[in-house]
């Protein structure tokens, strides 16, 4: 028997975070790909980001499979997660590559999905309280 799990009115989930985390990570990343344009400070800068984004897809996979495991709810938002987990090995092999005509459309739509995700974890939270 699961037991549903629910959060305090006014507190972040770990996988709201997870994901606030990941879209931060995105909007620094697009930040910094513009200082790619400018300065030779720009491309440290982006390198960093791109692990620390990395870094945050994988958290979001972890929050996701952590949120699901206890309350026994639906696993979509594995799926999501996971998915934008393949999104990020995507985008790292293009910026890898070189690949700027790829690359920076697919980082314009991850960032629209990651505010999507946020959004929508964010507002399902406030309806259950």
């Amino acid at each position: 028997m699961a037991a549903q799990t629910t959060t305090a009115p006014g507190r972040f989930t770990f996988l709201q975070v997870s994901i606030a985390l990941q879209t931060l990570a995105i909007f620094f990343q697009a930040a910094t790909a513009g200082l790619l344009l400018s300065s030779s400070a720009g491309e440290s800068a982006h390198g960093v980001g791109a692990r620390v984004m990395y870094g945050a897809s994988m958290l979001y996979v972890l929050a996701a499979v952590l949120a699901w495991r206890p309350g026994g709810g639906s696993p979509r938002p594995i799926l999501y997660a996971s998915g934008f987990l393949v999104l990020a090995s995507v985008q790292v092999v293009l910026g890898i590559a070189h690949e700027p005509s790829l690359h920076v459309p697919l980082g314009v739509l991850m960032f629209g999905l990651s505010v999507l995700a946020l959004g929508r974890s964010v507002t399902r939270s406030a309806f259950r309280s």
